[in-house]
């Protein structure tokens, strides 16, 4: 189990991480999301000891990290693929860290076959592509057996074969009773692959629950409607207080209104519909509609 409690960072007049809480059990995984600057790597950083917290604390196992025996054998981190040693091949890479923790050579070559790097193994890691440094640091992470991940965008440069294969391998270490603790800004995979969402914004937690209660709560149903007459069913609509867009297709997507009661409209004035369905909210807009005013760096929007 790991405790995060009030945990804050300053640099200098900049408060990067503002008094977050949360608690992870075993055997689920939980993702991480907010913008860029949100604080979330910040606050891996001070959960693990790379980063000494202004004021609060994080425990694992009841214990802070820099008092952990073995931290390898009970954490196992992937903050930075950079921070790999381009000169050493990836075999030497997993035994230099091995041997800190008196773990057996041929736990390397394991664990380099099982992320798919076997037959780059004596490769320097300075040629690695990202995608390779991702699974070389997920290899270093799963090095000592953890009972906790704590995973810093583990997936970014993985092809859609290596998405798909870091989704099922997060599963099925939490199904072993681990505790995977996961940021990434890929919304479909994190639908796909957590059982829970802490979002962070300008350092706090705006929210923190399920995956599906979070989207229900905060994403957007929409009723796709397909009418005959899309300019003549478009003003009625927004009579009732729906918001409408039409699309170049003749399309109205429609919120505030449920597709029954736009099926009752179109009937009562004559409007006849070829299609009339619901888009269940997606954890995408979810996130947009909780980070909307979040973001330290906003684009403006492509009009």
């Amino acid at each position: 189990m790991i405790e995060v409690h009030e945990l804050t960072k300053r640099f200098g007049d900049t408060t990067a991480v503002a008094g977050v809480s949360f608690r992870l059990d075993p055997g689920s995984v939980a993702g991480f999301i907010g913008p860029n600057g949100a604080g979330k790597s910040t606050t891996m950083r001070m959960m693990v000891g790379l980063d000494r917290p202004t004021s609060g604390r994080c425990l694992v196992g009841g214990q802070p990290y820099a008092k952990l025996p073995a931290p390898l054998r009970t954490v196992g981190t992937h903050i930075d693929p950079q921070a790999q040693h381009p000169g050493r091949s990836a075999r030497n890479h997993l035994r230099v860290l091995a041997r800190t923790h008196r773990i057996p050579d041929r736990r390397a070559d394991q664990l380099l076959e099982m992320v798919g790097l076997a037959t780059a193994a004596d490769q320097r890691i300075g040629g690695f592509s990202l995608g390779m440094r991702q699974r070389l640091g997920l290899a270093s992470a799963l090095l000592g057996d953890p009972a906790v991940l704590v995973l810093d965008e583990p997936a970014n440069g993985l092809d859609p074969d290596g998405i798909i294969w870091i989704r099922t391998l997060l599963r099925s270490l939490a199904a072993e009773g681990r505790t995977v603790f996961v940021s990434s800004h890929l919304m479909g995979e994190l639908a796909q692959t957590a059982d829970r969402l802490i979002v962070l914004g300008r350092g706090r937690v705006l929210a923190d629950g399920p995956v599906g209660a979070l989207t229900a709560r905060y994403g957007t149903r929409v009723s796709r409607v397909r009418p005959e007459d899309p300019a003549g069913l478009e003003p009625l609509l927004r009579d009732r207080g729906a918001g409408v867009t039409l699309l170049p297709d003749g399309m109205l997507e429609v919120t505030g209104l449920e597709p029954a009661d736009i099926a009752v409209l179109a009937q009562r004035h004559g409007f006849l519909l070829f299609e009339n369905s619901t888009v269940a909210a997606s954890l995408e807009d979810a996130y947009l509609a909780l980070t909307r005013d979040e973001a330290p760096h906003a684009a403006q929007a492509i009009r």
